[in-house]
């Protein structure tokens, strides 16, 4: 069966000094060592013995010894305490420096427009941080998934978030392969929408995202139908550029299939701009090294991710 343990408060107290009694066997050289009174040590070492419920030394005007309780509690405190220290000291370094894991949650479509660009030239500029990225939908808790900070599309960023801008706005483009828009014809107008096929996102909320557009500076929602619902970007994508239907995705998830001539972007005139991509963290949280030395790289790069 499970059991609960708890650390009572003020357990601690008292273990600093017994450790420097017990190595010195003197009060007075371990208050020395530790820059207090031969009296508060006295005093720590009584309120510990009062805890623990035992007498840990052996008094005399002329030495001091260690009771059998003594040596067997500095059996078990010594190493423990040692590995406090430690682990201070270590959490201490990746406070102080570059270094340690750095774990992202970042959309799948984020990862070869955004990071792949950087990735690269910031694990070889900061060799000491290990960059792990986790490619999901799910606009994840950053604190209960253990992640130092996540990359999103600016619209769905939390007001409670410090959002540090990756790339400018971007268009949400309406592509299709020339298969398709050979068989089925071109879309000239936002309404001409509903005789196509139009691939369909699905929200991490399970609802199935509308398609927006912009005529003249008024904002439009369509809700689309067609054959082929993705959970991301790039399947969505994928999909197109195999003639399954027309999809809206960001411009740069597209360029490279439009670029090779395997997609074709249409209704330009009525393309929306979203705020772009950014990273973002809890605004109460203390920003680590290696977040921060992140932030300045992609900052510093910014024109191979715009």
């Amino acid at each position: 069966m499970k059991q609960n343990f708890t650390v009572r408060h003020g357990a601690l107290d008292g273990v600093e000094a017994f450790l420097s009694v017990a190595q010195h066997r003197s009060f007075r050289r371990a208050a020395a060592e530790l820059g207090v009174t031969p009296s508060a040590i006295s005093q720590a070492i009584r309120a510990l013995e009062a805890r623990v419920g035992a007498a840990l030394f052996i008094r005399t005007t002329r030495s001091v010894g260690l009771t059998e309780a003594g040596e067997r509690f500095l059996a078990r405190a010594r190493p423990a305490f040692e590995e406090l220290i430690a682990a201070s000291g270590a959490a201490r370094e990746l406070g102080q420096r570059p270094a340690g894991l750095l774990r992202l949650t970042v959309p799948r479509s984020v990862v070869p427009i955004l990071l792949e660009p950087v990735v690269a030239s910031f694990c070889r500029a900061f060799p000491e941080i290990e960059v792990e990225l986790a490619a999901s939908e799910e606009l994840v808790d950053l604190a209960a998934g253990g992640f130092d900070a996540g990359i999103r599309m600016g619209q769905f960023i939390t007001p409670d978030m410090v959002a540090v801008r990756l790339t400018k706005p971007l268009p949400l483009i309406i592509v299709g392969s020339p298969v398709y828009l050979a068989h089925r014809g071109r879309p000239e107008r936002p309404d001409d929408l509903r005789e196509h096929a139009c691939l369909r996102l699905r929200r991490s909320n399970g609802a199935l995202a509308s398609w927006s557009l912009n005529d003249n500076g008024r904002s439009i929602e369509i809700a689309v139908s067609g054959p082929f619902i993705a959970y991301d970007f790039p399947t969505m994508l994928g999909a197109a550029v195999e003639g399954v239907g027309l999809a809206q995705v960001p411009a740069p998830l597209a360029a490279g299939a439009m670029a090779s001539g395997k997609l074709v972007h249409v209704l330009e005139q009525f393309a929306p701009m979203t705020p772009g991509v950014f990273l973002y963290y809890p605004g109460h949280r203390q920003i680590m090294p290696k977040l921060r030395a992140f932030i300045d790289h992609v900052k510093g790069r910014s024109g191979a991710i715009s």
